[in-house]
């Protein structure tokens, strides 16, 4: 999937758990459009497998996810805005699937690397893991819902931070302000991840489904959300402001 950027895993010893692991790590695990297709295909899949109970999102030691990949978005600058942003449609995959969702983050979790996370039920982090969101820095805007998860989660001051300011958070900071659940040592992050999946798994499924259904609430103001988000994330991406931060970017 993907040049195998995007990996499918059924680990023998997480029964009923779905491991989609970002498998890009020259490119810092920067997800590209392609590499979304393969992810919507990856979650439709595992909602309608009655043998998946949960999904579970891994990266590459070091790093979870640089985000999305600036190339992409430069030539969707460049392009005058045609086409839709893939982007939109994994999101809106994504708050639709109705499976536990586990990740662990090890290292970088940069864009949506930070907020694919605000999907997941348990984040489980190593201590090394870094979150940022330098969507302003590129002339950008908030995206995932996290202009209306993150203030709900973490409050106004640091949800602004984050979002806004761009400040980085380190894995106790992102634990502090209710960003993920638990931090554990690089060299267990997977094996506790999995572990943590596949205790979700052997419950029983119909119960953790209401349950998760209950805690999560009405999910229509988060579509709302993302849709309102994208509005003027994919107007940010044509301006000349924006054209001339991925340029530098790119100039790296």
């Amino acid at each position: 999937m993907s040049e195998d950027h995007i990996l499918l895993e059924r680990p023998q010893a997480a029964p009923g758990v779905h491991v989609i692991r970002f498998n890009r790590p020259d490119k810092k695990n920067a997800i590209t459009d392609a590499m979304y297709r393969s992810l919507i295909d990856a979650l439709t899949a595992a909602n309608a497998d009655a043998d998946i109970r949960v999904i579970a999102f891994l990266g590459t030691p070091g790093c979870f996810s640089a985000g999305n990949d600036m190339a992409d978005f430069l030539g969707f600058a460049m392009s005058g805005g045609k086409g839709r942003l893939a982007a939109a449609d994994f999101l809106h995959t994504l708050v639709g699937v109705e499976k536990p969702i586990v990740s662990g983050v090890d290292g970088l979790a940069i864009g949506i690397g930070t907020t694919l996370n605000l999907h997941c039920d348990l984040t489980l982090a190593s201590s090394r893991s870094l979150f940022k969101t330098p969507f302003v820095d590129l002339a950008l805007v908030p995206e995932a819902a996290s202009s209306l998860l993150v203030p709900r989660i973490a409050g106004h001051q640091r949800a602004f931070a984050l979002l806004a300011a761009g400040e980085s958070f380190t894995a106790e900071q992102a634990l502090a302000a209710g960003l993920i659940w638990k931090i554990v040592p690089e060299t267990e992050l997977e094996a506790e991840t999995l572990k943590t999946a596949a205790h979700l798994a052997s419950k029983p499924p119909q119960a953790l489904k209401i349950a998760r259904d209950l805690v999560r609430g009405d999910i229509d103001a988060i579509r709302k959300r993302i849709d309102e988000e994208i509005v003027h994330f994919a107007a940010q991406l044509q301006s000349a402001e924006a054209r001339a931060a991925f340029e530098a970017f790119m100039r790296r």
